[in-house]
């Protein structure tokens, strides 16, 4: 596998958590294309956090092409300082290792006037792993984000389902959407670089390469 692109169904979702689950058992570089909210502090910043939690070293943390302070969409952040994302300044890095992508917020969230999430992923041209909550609202923000990458004729991995444990939302969600529920990463405590590496033990096979 050389790459993927981590996606969610809305923010907050576990984005981050999961990317560095998968970064720690791919023996991935991770890279964030795009990042807002770096006003609220270190705690703000998703490439700190998956450095942190997959214990990588700063050679496989690939810079953000945008960083921005508001912690808001990115469209809205960039112009609050005067700033266009553009998708041509957005190239993917090259590396030796498998790359995890992590996007910011949903598939529609707005990059500039013009482009969303959505439209990136489709450039950078990996498959997806989408991040759904496990809790209430989850099915149809699940299904609406696999209908929008079909629509594209995106690659679609599966779904990791974050938060406590919920089979009946899993299972909705593996019916109605005809997709594969990779794993159920039950809430992590304490979350840190162990219990991450435990997390990534459980991925299947072709995410440990085992």
């Amino acid at each position: 596998m050389n790459g993927l692109f981590v996606t969610g169904t809305g923010t907050d979702v576990g984005k981050t958590v999961v990317a560095a689950c998968l970064v720690k058992a791919l023996d991935a570089d991770y890279w964030k294309p795009v990042q807002s909210g770096l006003a609220l502090g270190d705690e703000a910043s998703d490439s700190k956090t998956v450095i942190e939690l997959a214990g990588l070293t700063p050679t496989r943390l690939h810079p953000c092409c945008y960083s921005l302070q508001a912690a808001l969409s990115p469209h809205e952040a960039a112009r609050l300082e005067d700033v266009t994302i553009s998708m041509d300044a957005i190239t993917m890095p090259v590396t030796q290792r498998p790359l995890v992508i992590e996007g910011a917020g949903g598939l529609l969230v707005p990059l500039n006037e013009h482009d969303l999430m959505i439209d990136l992923i489709e450039r950078l041209a990996l498959p997806v792993v989408v991040v759904a909550s496990s809790g209430l609202g989850t099915i149809n923000h699940t299904l609406l984000s696999l209908q929008a990458l079909r629509a594209r004729a995106i690659s679609i991995l599966g779904v990791i389902v974050n938060g406590p444990l919920n089979e009946a939302n899993s299972q909705a969600i593996t019916t109605y959407g005809n997709i594969n529920i990779i794993m159920q990463l039950d809430q992590l405590e304490p979350l840190n670089a162990a219990t991450i590496a435990l997390a990534a033990q459980q991925l299947p096979e072709i995410f440990t390469g085992t």
